[in-house]
């Protein structure tokens, strides 16, 4: 069963996208289109289908348009071409009370930033979407302790965000996520701001979770290591294009092209602290 799919996804940031987006197709350059006209070219023909229970990983150097792309699949941005579905449903084609039901229910983000509230402390941070639902206090609490346990949280829950490390927080905002029970998890490099040992406990602790679960995961990285290690499926991005979808072999062994063959060969060198995939 398909959750997410993608469809000829095209965007472009600047006064007249959709004019843009035909010089493109054209065989404008992302280089020439912003050098002549001040429009970014973040997107181009993306395809993807991410499958029922798949942590699906998109990978990419800075500049990529990975975040870009997850963030149309809440959307938080709009495409300027293409279509973006979940469960079959057009995003496009929502309004406001349907797109907020679905961020509320269906779709959870977790992001590099952590993005925890700094007046709350900890239970209330993890027990937000529960109270955004309408929630009772203490079956939220309750929902909130559960997921805080979990994530190996227990006695922070009356701390806030200023006396967790960094990877205390973002355990805190992992169990947010998890407590919306939403079925799908939009990961922005969840894990990167974190020193080389805390990383690898957290990515241990997706990994149990995830195979717990049975959540579908769309997880951003420009970690190779990283991606080998946690994704089923890879998908490695350039310029705004999808240059090469597969399992971690067919990336390691099978590259498309001369830029995922360099790419791959700087494995351990990019992230030297991940270990064996």
């Amino acid at each position: 069963m398909v959750r997410i799919e993608v469809e000829h996804l095209s965007t472009v940031f600047g006064a007249r996208p959709a004019q843009a987006l035909r010089q493109v197709q054209r065989g404008t350059h992302k280089a020439e289109l912003l050098a002549r006209d001040g429009h970014v070219l973040a997107l181009h023909d993306v395809n993807l289908q991410v499958e029922d229970g798949e942590t699906f990983v998109v990978m990419g150097l800075s500049g990529s348009g990975k975040s870009t792309l997850l963030r149309h699949l809440n959307r938080l941005i709009e495409p300027t071409a293409g279509r973006v579905r979940i469960d079959g449903r057009d995003l496009a084609a929502l309004d406001a009370a349907a797109l907020r039901q679905l961020r509320r229910d269906t779709v959870a983000m977790v992001f590099q930033s952590f993005a925890l509230l700094p007046h709350r402390n900890v239970l209330d941070n993890v027990a937000l979407p529960l109270e955004l639902r309408g929630i009772a206090c203490a079956p939220r609490a309750a929902e909130a302790q559960h997921w805080i346990e979990r994530v190996g949280l227990t006695g922070t829950e009356a701390q806030v965000p200023a006396q967790l490390s960094g990877g205390m927080q973002q355990r805190v905002g992992l169990a947010r996520a998890l407590a919306s029970d939403a079925e799908i998890l939009l990961m922005d490099e969840p894990f990167s701001a974190l020193d080389p040992l805390i990383r690898r406990e957290l990515q241990d602790l997706f990994l149990n979770l995830s195979q717990q679960l049975q959540k579908t995961v769309l997880f951003i990285t420009h970690d190779l290591d990283e991606a080998l290690r946690l994704g089923s499926r890879i998908a490695i991005m350039k310029d705004g294009r999808i240059v090469q979808t597969g399992t971690p072999a067919d990336i390691l062994e099978r590259p498309a092209d001369d830029y995922v063959r360099a790419f791959t060969g700087l494995r351990g060198v990019i992230a030297p602290q991940a270990g064996p995939a």
